[in-house]
C-alpha cells in the first residue's frame, strides 16, 4: 500500500512539474510575441491620404475626377506639392480641369509641378518662369547633340562666325555666349519623357529678354551649337573663345622694325693723302 502511495505521489509531482514547465513556456512565448508586436508598432510609419492617378497618363492629357484615387503615402516622405483633397486639385470643380505636363505612372501621386494650373493648357506659356521668354534655335544632328536633347535639359550655347574688322588672324571664331540655358521644347513637343533619341530641327529655350536679343543676333550672323550640361553640374564656366590660330597652336610674333641708320652732315677735307670728314649741323 505504501509503495502504491509513493508511486502515485511521484507521478503527481512529475505531472505538476510538467504542467509548470508548459505554463512557463507559454508565458515566455506570449512575452516574445508581445515584444515583437511592440517592435513592429514602433517601426510603423504614419500615413496620409493623397490623390494619385489610377492609370498611366501622358503629356497633354486632361485629368478628370474619373482618373484620380486616394492612396496611402508615408507622411515623413511626402513630396512637396501633393494634393490632399479634390478641392485642392480642382478648386472650381469640373469647370477648370488640369492638364498633365510630365508623364504620370499608375498610382503615382499628383504633384503640382507635373500638372498645369486649373483651366490652363499645356502650351509653352505654362512652362515659362516669370520674366522669361521662349526663343527657338535651329539645330541639326551635329549642333543638336545627335538628338539626345529633351525638355528640362540644360545646354551651353556656342557661336561660330567671322568677326568683321578683327585685327587678329583671319578665319572663324567659336565663342561661348550663354551657359546653363534650359530647354522647354524640342521641335513641337514639350514632353520630357521621350524614350528614344530623335534628331530635332528646332530647340526652344527659356531665356531673359536680353538673352533673346543676343541669341537672335548670334543666329543671324553665324552658326549656333549646343552642348549638353549634366543634371548635377553646377560649375561656373569661364569665358571661352577659340579661333584657328589658337586651335592649331600658332603664336603670333611681334614684328620688330628695322633700325634706320641715322644720317648726318659733314664736310670732307683732304690733307695730303688723308681724307677727313668733319661733322657739322645739318641745315634744311
Amino acid at each position: 500500500m505504501r509503495a502504491v502511495f509513493g508511486l502515485v505521489l511521484i507521478v503527481g509531482m512529475a505531472l505538476a512539474g510538467f504542467a509548470i514547465y508548459m505554463v512557463q513556456g507559454y508565458f515566455e512565448q506570449q512575452n516574445a510575441e508581445l515584444a515583437a508586436q511592440r517592435a513592429a508598432a514602433a517601426q510603423n510609419v504614419a500615413t496620409v491620404d493623397v490623390l494619385a492617378v489610377n492609370r498611366q497618363m501622358a503629356y497633354g492629357e486632361v485629368i478628370t475626377t474619373a482618373d484620380i484615387q486616394f492612396i496611402k503615402y508615408a507622411e515623413p516622405f511626402l513630396p512637396e506639392g501633393v494634393f490632399m483633397t479634390q478641392e485642392e486639385l480642382f478648386p472650381k470643380g469640373g469647370d477648370e480641369l488640369r492638364v498633365v505636363l510630365r508623364q504620370l505612372e499608375e498610382n503615382e501621386p499628383i504633384i503640382a509641378i507635373k500638372v498645369t494650373e486649373p483651366g490652363e493648357d499645356a502650351g509653352l506659356t505654362s512652362r515659362l518662369a516669370r520674366g522669361m521668354r521662349a526663343f527657338t534655335i535651329r539645330v541639326d544632328v551635329a549642333s543638336g547633340v545627335s538628338g539626345f536633347l529633351n525638355p528640362g535639359d540644360r545646354v551651353d550655347v556656342y557661336w561660330t562666325g567671322r568677326i568683321e574688322g578683327a585685327t587678329r588672324g583671319g578665319g572663324d571664331v567659336t565663342k561661348l555666349i550663354e551657359t546653363g540655358v534650359e530647354i522647354i521644347a524640342v521641335d513641337q513637343t514639350a514632353e520630357s519623357n521621350r524614350g528614344e533619341a530623335n534628331v530635332a530641327r528646332t530647340v526652344t529655350v527659356q531665356v531673359t529678354p536680353q538673352e533673346v536679343a543676343a541669341l537672335a543676333q548670334a543666329q543671324s550672323s553665324g552658326r549656333l551649337s549646343l552642348s549638353l550640361v549634366g543634371r548635377e553640374d553646377d560649375s561656373v564656366v569661364e569665358a571661352i573663345e577659340v579661333d584657328q590660330r589658337a586651335l592649331l597652336g600658332i603664336v603670333e610674333q611681334a614684328v620688330v622694325p628695322e633700325a634706320v641708320e641715322e644720317q648726318g652732315c659733314s664736310i670732307r677735307t683732304r690733307r695730303g693723302a688723308e681724307t677727313i670728314d668733319v661733322p657739322i649741323p645739318c641745315t634744311n
